[in-house]
């Protein structure tokens, strides 16, 4: 029994060639949703991205299931499109409803989930569909992707940090599925809530000025120590990035916590 705990332990070289490219992913998924993050926060609605994720998710499951290439732009403009449906609906129950629509995101997150499951209920690999579609494939990603989702990052940051609050409640949802709807692909579902949420939570208590660098930093540590040590320990990346990100962004509350509690030196009498 002892024998087989050591060779369960016996940890493995990281390959470089691997990681790196999956960590470039984890850093693009972070440029925008970090700062996406931080908004979704202060308006409550922290759930919306598990929402348009599905959704997108959803228009890559109904792609499949007719038929057409898994990698080809058609696939695409089915994720793109289900999640810019997704998001226009939201913004019209955001006007209708506002006092109830964290309900409305999760119930639209269930029912996309399910009409999925129903679509790949008759597809042989339907498990390993779903697997892939929520604890993503990070480590398999091509440099077509990376080049394509840099490209979008760019977009999304230059409209948000140039347009800001005149992009209105309608600009936000937009730029938020087409951030989502390629992170998911990258990453899957688990990982891009913990990129968009961990972080955000993680500095709420540090100055404005300081959220998003600390932010951003905390996503990025997470990424590199989680994909290296999933490379190590041979175990599923996805789900030791998301355990990396909560142990790093719970550290980093805890601190910017500490600093706040603590109090300023007494003024000297002399």
């Amino acid at each position: 029994m002892s024998h087989n705990l050591i060779t369960s332990l016996t940890l493995h070289a990281v390959d470089w060639s691997i990681v790196g490219p999956a960590l470039i992913a984890g850093l693009l998924v972070l440029a925008t949703h970090v700062p996406l993050g931080l908004q979704v926060l202060r308006k409550g609605i922290v759930f919306i991205d598990l929402a348009i994720a599905q959704i997108a998710g959803l228009g890559v499951i109904a792609a499949d299931a007719l038929g057409w290439e898994p990698q080809g732009w058609a696939v695409q403009g089915a994720a793109v499109l289900a999640a810019l449906a997704g998001a226009a609906l939201l913004t019209w129950t955001e006007k209708r409803w506002p006092d109830i629509q964290e309900a409305l995101i999760g119930a639209l997150f269930v029912l996309a989930s399910c009409v999925g499951i129903l679509l790949l209920a008759g597809n042989p690999h339907g498990g390993e569909h779903l697997k892939d579609l929520l604890v993503g494939q990070i480590l398999w990603v091509t440099p077509g992707q990376l080049w394509a989702v840099a490209g979008l990052s760019a977009l999304v940051l230059a409209l948000w940090f140039g347009l800001g609050q005149r992009l209105g409640r309608a600009g936000f949802y937009l730029l938020f599925a087409l951030a989502v709807t390629a992170s998911v692909q990258l990453v899957g579902v688990y990982l891009v809530f913990s990129s968009l949420i961990m972080p955000a939570l993680a500095v709420r208590n540090a100055p404005p000025g300081r959220q998003l660098p600390l932010a951003w930093g905390a996503g990025a540590l997470a990424y590199a120590g989680g994909l290296a040590l999933s490379a190590m320990l041979d175990m599923p990346s996805g789900a030791v990035v998301v355990l990396m990100m909560a142990l790093v962004c719970v550290t980093l509350s805890s601190l910017t916590r500490k600093r706040l509690d603590t109090p300023a030196p007494a003024a000297s009498l002399e």
